[in-house]
C-alpha cells in the first residue's frame, strides 16, 4: 500500500479499516465538542472507517439506534454498517476487505453508484461529499487538485474555512489509459491504482469521487475538478490561494 516501503509490503497489506460504536454512548461522543474547533476522535475514527460495527444494539431503543445510524451515515456516507451485540460478527464481513487495493475498485463502483444523499452531521463541519463529472482527466492535473487539498491545504470554502479532507476515494478516467483508475486519499496519503476494469468505451468515462472531512463545499470541489478535466486553469484562482495555506 501508498504508506509502507516494499519490503514490508510484501509479507502484510492494509485490507480495511474496521470501527466500533458503543450504541449507548455512542451519539455521545461522536456530537461532543471539542475546543479551538478540533475534530473529536470518534467522529474521526467513524469518518476513516471502510466498516462500522455498531455493538450492543440490545442496550438501546430503536428510537435512539436510529439517531446514531443517521449520525454514523452523516458522516461517513461510504462506509458499510454493520449492527450486532456482544460484538459478534461473521468474519466474512470483516476479512478479505480488499479495501485499499485495485480490487475493491469493483464494488467500489456499485457503491459510488448507490450512495445516499445524506444531511451533514450535527456539528456541520464533517460530511461525506460525492460528485461526478463524465470524460477523461489528466493525470498530472489530477494530482494536482488532490494535492492541493492533502498537502498544500490551500483550497478554501465559500465562508474561506479551509477545506479538510479525511478520508478521500473514487474512480477516475485517466487519459490514455483503458482502465479505470481508483484513487485512495487518507489525511495526506493518497495513491492512484489501475482496477482490473477496463472502460467499455469513451462515451461511458467518467468520474466518481467521494470525499470525507469538515468545511467541504461540494459545487466549489465539482468545479476544481472539472478544471483538471477541461483543462481550463483560470478556473482555480477563486479558491484555489498559494498565499494562504491553512494551518
Amino acid at each position: 500500500m501508498f504508506w509502507i516501503d516494499d519490503e514490508l509490503g510484501v509479507d502484510i497489506y492494509l485490507d480495511g479499516i474496521i470501527t466500533v460504536v458503543d450504541s449507548k454512548y455512542g451519539l455521545k461522543h461522536l456530537t461532543e465538542e471539542k475546543p479551538d474547533g478540533l475534530i473529536n476522535e470518534a467522529s474521526r475514527q467513524v469518518a476513516l472507517a471502510d466498516i462500522i460495527i455498531i455493538n450492543k444494539t440490545d442496550l438501546v431503543s430503536e428510537e435512539d439506534l436510529n439517531k446514531l445510524r443517521t449520525t454514523i451515515r452523516s458522516i461517513n456516507g461510504l462506509g458499510k454498517i454493520l449492527e450486532t451485540q456482544r460484538s459478534r460478527v461473521d468474519l466474512s464481513n470483516v476479512l478479505d476487505l480488499h479495501a485499499f487495493d485495485s480490487l475493491s475498485g469493483i464494488s467500489l463502483q456499485k457503491k459510488l453508484q448507490q450512495l445516499p444523499t445524506i444531511q451533514p452531521h450535527l456539528d456541520q463541519s464533517i460530511i461525506t461529499v460525492t460528485f461526478e463529472v463524465p470524460g477523461n482527466a489528466k493525470e498530472e492535473s489530477l494530482n494536482v487538485f488532490i494535492q492541493n487539498l492533502l498537502w498544500e491545504k490551500n483550497v478554501r470554502n465559500k465562508d474561506d474555512d479551509c477545506m479538510e479532507v479525511i478520508r478521500l476515494k473514487g474512480l477516475v478516467s485517466i487519459k490514455d489509459k483503458p482502465q479505470q483508475v481508483i484513487v485512495q486519499g487518507v489525511y495526506e496519503l493518497y495513491d492512484l491504482e489501475e482496477t482490473p476494469v477496463s472502460w467499455r468505451d469513451d462515451n461511458e468515462r467518467t468520474n466518481r469521487l467521494v470525499l470525507i472531512g469538515r468545511n467541504l463545499d461540494k459545487d466549489i470541489l465539482k468545479q476544481l475538478f472539472i478544471t483538471t478535466v477541461t483543462e481550463t486553469e483560470r478556473r482555480w484562482t477563486t479558491y484555489f490561494k498559494e498565499d494562504q495555506v491553512c494551518v
